[in-house]
């Protein structure tokens, strides 16, 4: 018998079968409870995500996992190059509330929402200079296949970014973080949202992903070069870069 991919059902952490019908279900209140929850980090590291994109002066880039398009649109401002980007997600929820956002911002003409999974994007090999995924990574049930999907999309010399939460390594920190984790967020995001059990959800994969250098092995086991990671608000979440090769 062949040897299960632990990313694609792991014992130590939820499915991800169909988690895009649970993005379905939170879509509308997705953004408010980002915000809320986090106290705004999540704006702060989005933009240090797309300082990162723009130094690298790209012309087209893809965000994989893009939501309600936030980073998308945070990296395309921050990008003078950049004259077209795609926001792919396989939640439709998502996606009209991302194409919503972007035709009030009037950006609906040079980017665009795509529909896939992010393990096979309806995209062909070398289009992109940049590739982003923030906070969707953990959600992918075959992550090496998904970071592999990020590299071939890549030209060759293109660059890859990954947001995503991690584990602080300082008890004083990690306690009330995971207790934070564990029990307020999922109170606080099924209230507003009504679905207790997404929220739940959410904070379990945390827990049970690889961050740090677990992943930085994952992304060079991919195919990516020069592979490095930056920890944000003391491991709270990282930011990972790596090279197509």
């Amino acid at each position: 018998m062949a040897k299960k991919n632990k990313f694609e059902q792991s014992s130590d952490g939820p499915s991800r079968y169909k988690v895009w019908a649970m993005f379905d279900r939170i879509a509308g209140t997705y953004d408010r409870i980002n915000r809320i929850c986090s106290f705004g980090q999540d704006i702060l590291w989005r933009n240090k995500v797309a300082t990162m994109v723009a130094a690298g002066k790209p012309e087209h880039m893809v965000d994989i996992a893009t939501g309600t398009a936030d980073q998308m649109i945070a990296q395309f401002k921050a990008a003078p190059s950049c004259k077209e980007a795609i926001g792919v997600d396989y939640s439709l929820g998502m996606l009209q509330e991302g194409q919503i956002k972007l035709e009030k911002k009037n950006l609906d003409d040079r980017l665009y929402m795509v529909r896939g999974n992010a393990m096979a994007m309806p995209l062909p090999d070398n289009i992109t200079d940049a590739t982003t995924i923030s906070f969707g990574i953990r959600n992918v049930s075959d992550v090496p296949l998904g970071l592999k999907e990020m590299c071939r999309v890549l030209k060759p010399g293109g660059k890859t970014f990954i947001l995503e939460f991690g584990l602080p390594s300082l008890f004083f920190i990690r306690w009330p973080y995971l207790i934070y984790f564990r029990y307020i967020l999922p109170y606080i995001g099924g209230i507003i949202s009504g679905d207790y059990e997404a929220y739940a959800y959410l904070n379990k994969t945390v827990e049970s992903f690889p961050y740090g250098k677990d992943f930085v092995k994952l992304m060079q086991d991919a195919g990516f070069k020069n592979v490095k990671s930056h920890s944000l608000t003391f491991g709270v979440a990282y930011i990972y870069e790596g090279e197509a090769p």
